[in-house]
């Protein structure tokens, strides 16, 4: 049986090498899958403020008539020994990436346009250096430090944090 605990969540990526940095603070739906799995899931919410103003009009205008984007859906499965992040959901980019500590995952992202099929990939390499998780009962804190590859390149370094508060 699935137990399910509403909690506010702030999830942070940050680059070493790049001038990447990103903060998203909402609240989350975390479920208990058994003793040591659990699910996170939020949503993300709309980024505005960074697009011309005549794109803000036409957004608010497609809200008031109805026809809203599709949220952007964040999923994470969590393990300590493991972690699956998934977005998905505006029809437009979703990704999947899959952490495990000493290990070469998978990073794919998926774009959506015209000129691409729907099933058209980008599939890079993450190597995950660190993968952290502090727990009680439910889990407080998620820290995984990667790195991204295409082919024999680094395309950076990176660490993702998870907060939890109950």
């Amino acid at each position: 049986m699935l137990t399910q605990h509403h909690c506010p969540v702030c999830l942070s990526l940050t680059s070493f090498d790049l001038p990447i940095w990103s903060i998203l603070e909402t609240n989350a739906t975390l479920y208990q899958k058994d003793g040591d799995r659990f699910h996170l899931l939020l949503t993300e919410p709309l980024v505005q403020d960074i697009q011309p103003f005549s794109q803000r009009i036409a957004a608010w205008e497609a809200s008031v008539n109805g026809n809203l984007q599709t949220p952007r859906l964040l999923w994470l499965e969590i393990s300590p020994y493991r972690v699956i992040m998934t977005m998905q959901g505006n029809g437009k980019f979703s990704y999947r990436h899959f952490w495990e500590q000493g290990v070469y995952g998978v990073s794919r992202y998926w774009l959506q346009s015209k000129t691409l099929a729907r099933n058209e990939q980008i599939r890079l390499r993450n190597y995950t250096r660190s993968l952290f998780l502090r727990r009680n009962a439910l889990p407080e804190h998620l820290r995984i430090e990667y790195e991204l590859w295409s082919d024999q390149v680094q395309i950076g370094q990176y660490v993702m944090n998870l907060e939890i508060r109950h």
